[in-house]
């Protein structure tokens, strides 16, 4: 290797740090830094805005097993999880499919399908509180105009987190139909072409062409859906503040209610961490099963 060389190869390197220095310090700054420092918080007995730390070991820890609330909040959230995610997705996938022709209109839909995303999160979650309203909403309305009861959608222990569930479907199908929409894109058509000649219907169609040669798009549409799903707080903080009864009260909102309305910022960090390993485990049992059923194209 010549000397040149070699100092243009060096000269390349320090370029690249440099190039990723601010993005490398924007992550240490904003994402390991608060990572080290709520595990440090785990370990000790911090309130809000008293300068006193006390070592308490894992004395949070082995309180957060013994809470009940915890549990049911953990339940809680992975009910969502395991209930949400299939259907937002198997809803994309068939607005993606409908909406992946060449008709006229076609542009018109797609944008209203995909108007939910772009509401802002407070805002979607007060237009739901009316829509659920007992008395005058327009889903109990709805309801019974066909003849069924009225549900008390947001007041009732039953129907309060399928209520949070259906209006988080609306939210987000339009997200992932977008990204699966830009996949359907790149299926060569030859090949719907030549299974309609073959006879193929298209259920068929679906299950054996589409869907595998969007699989990569699919397994990562999962894996945002699932870090998005651990993430909810803002529609359970509008819609519900955690009732009735902590029927919806989720890992996210538990945490800010330890951190911020009881200012117990040990037993939060605590949880914050919980969720942390909860979340990484769950993203490790997606790729340990669904990664390993992807179809990348080149694959033999």
């Amino acid at each position: 290797m010549s000397p040149s060389f070699a100092r243009a190869r060096r000269h390349e390197m320090w370029l690249a740090y440099a190039l990723l220095l601010p993005s490398l310090i924007f992550l240490a700054a904003f994402t390991y830094w608060p990572i080290l420092r709520s595990i440090w918080f785990s370990l000790h007995d911090v309130l809000l805005g008293d300068p006193n730390i006390y070592w308490l070991g894992m004395e949070n820890y082995l309180r957060l097993l013994d809470d009940r609330l915890f549990w049911k909040v953990l339940g809680n959230t992975a009910l969502y999880t395991l209930i949400t995610i299939p259907l937002s997705i198997i809803v994309a996938l068939l607005l993606a499919v409908a909406l992946d022709s060449k008709l006229r209109g076609m542009g018109f839909y797609r944008s209203a399908f995909f108007y939910p995303v772009m509401i802002p999160s407070v805002a979607a979650g007060m237009v739901w509180v009316f829509l659920y309203a007992p008395g005058y909403g327009p889903i109990n309305q709805a309801l019974g105009t066909l003849g069924l009861p009225p549900l008390d959608w947001l007041y009732d222990s039953s129907w309060a987190l399928p209520a949070i569930m259906i209006m988080s479907i609306w939210k987000y199908s339009g997200y992932f139909m977008l990204i699966l929409l830009a996949a359907l894109k790149l299926v060569p058509s030859d090949l719907y072409e030549a299974a309609r000649l073959d006879g193929v219907n298209g259920w068929h169609r679906l299950l054996h062409i589409t869907i595998p040669l969007v699989s990569p798009t699919l397994y990562f549409v999962i894996i945002i859906g699932t870090l998005h799903s651990y993430q909810i707080f803002d529609y359970v903080y509008v819609m519900t503040q955690g009732g009735p009864a902590d029927s919806t009260n989720v890992l996210t909102f538990y945490i800010y209610q330890n951190g911020f309305q009881y200012q117990d910022i040990g037993y939060a960090s605590a949880l914050a961490n919980a969720l942390l390993v909860f979340v990484l485990g769950l993203i490790g049992l997606v790729a340990l099963t669904l990664g390993r059923k992807v179809h990348y194209l080149g694959d033999r």
